[in-house]
């Protein structure tokens, strides 16, 4: 079984010296793989059982010992190697990674901070989440912005003279596909990317990608908790932004009354409030999947992605169009019964709504095992309806 050590004062040579973990330590680290073969990291990533102890110490301690001084100077040390990392995670400098509560929440706080006008145009794709969809949208109804949506694969050269923001999936959630190459030459126009289905699952480099913008979520291929994620804000957009809410958390010095400023960095944009349970469950997940090697996670759920998608070729599904990631989607009639009856037979997908696409998620915890038990229930429930 996997043994993490616990994260206090962890950098990044000592996360170096973890490595070496081979599959089966990797996938005995999340008990919900003893029962059932997960495959829906796109929306919720299992967790691992160290994240799970990692969160209960800081509520236990607490629980004994009180929310006062020592408390927050832990708060505060947690959450600086939490902003670490997951700023490792894309490629970034801890200086220019928000703390959020969620993808959608990144999205929004740079959609509402921008300063978009009416007459504006947002490009985005034609099958985005709505977590995209709904800030956006908003702003439309709002501030009178006009919003384009077409294919992912022209997103950039949809780009006009009106438009004041590109926002659309690095990751598409559906199938899997990748936004363009050529976003990453666009110029004068922010790009802001919705990593929900990128950080985690494929390598990030937000440097590469040349985005003003990255926003993602902690609980699905990181593995952490619900209600975490990220906003990576480019340095040359860091005055561009302001940030739309500060609070305590925020300021520089939050007691200097009417003349406090925010930070002067990423962290203008944390969510308000994250508890330390939180932080902690966060990195005992990272350090779990460290330990088996960033570049190892990678490359393994997006080999057995790519797996299955051949096997369901072969049995005569169609499978939607995809990049090189670790999401599997394919047709059939009805969806959500798919769905259940694969769960029934113990593999947890999910059906994708106002689409005729079950989708699976494949990480590198999962295994061999997990795919020929999600095909035998595809054809045993072919064969029921025969």
């Amino acid at each position: 079984m996997l043994r993490v050590p616990g994260t206090a004062g962890r950098g990044a040579g000592h996360r170096d010296t973890l490595r070496g973990v081979n599959p089966a330590e990797l996938r005995a680290a999340f008990p919900v793989l003893d029962r059932l073969a997960y495959l829906n990291a796109g929306t919720c990533g299992p967790v691992p059982r160290a994240a799970v102890e990692a969160a209960r110490a800081e509520l236990e301690s607490a629980a004994e010992a009180g929310r006062w001084t020592p408390y927050f100077e832990r708060l505060r040390d947690l959450q600086a190697r939490h902003r670490a990392a997951y700023a490792a995670r894309v490629g970034a400098r801890p200086e220019d990674v928000a703390l959020t509560t969620s993808t959608t929440d990144g999205v929004a706080r740079v959609v509402a901070a921008l300063g978009l006008r009416r007459g504006d145009e947002i490009v985005t794709s034609d099958e985005e989440h709505p977590g995209v969809y709904g800030p956006v949208v908003a702003a439309r109804e709002r501030l009178g912005v006009r919003v384009r949506a077409v294919a992912l694969a022209d997103v950039a050269d949809a780009i006009g003279p009106d438009t004041a923001l590109v926002a659309c999936s690095h990751v598409g959630w559906v199938s899997g596909a990748v936004a363009p190459p050529a976003l990453a030459e666009v110029v004068n126009v922010p790009v802001l990317l919705d990593g929900a289905q990128g950080a985690g699952a494929v390598p990030v480099d937000v440097g590469a990608l040349r985005c003003a913008f990255y926003a993602a979520a902690g609980q699905k291929w990181l593995c952490g908790p619900i209600g975490t994620g990220l906003l990576y804000v480019a340095p040359e957009w860091r005055e561009r932004l302001p940030p739309a809410g500060p609070g305590h958390v925020n300021l520089g010095d939050p007691h200097a009354g009417l003349d406090a400023v925010p930070h002067g960095d990423a962290r203008a944009h944390d969510a308000s409030a994250l508890p330390p349970e939180a932080s902690a469950f966060a990195l005992a997940a990272d350090a779990v999947l460290g330990a088996f090697g960033w570049d190892a996670v990678h490359a393994r759920a997006r080999e057995l992605a790519e797996r299955l998608a051949g096997a369901l070729r072969e049995r005569g599904l169609t499978v939607a169009p995809r990049g090189e990631t670790t999401l599997v989607a394919w047709e059939t009639d009805d969806a959500p019964a798919v769905r259940d009856r694969l769960a029934a037979a113990g593999v947890v997908v999910r059906d994708l709504p106002g689409t005729p696409l079950v989708r699976a998620s494949v990480g590198a915890w999962n295994d061999e095992g997990d795919l020929e038990r999600l095909l035998t229930a595809l054809e045993a429930g072919a064969r029921g309806r025969g």
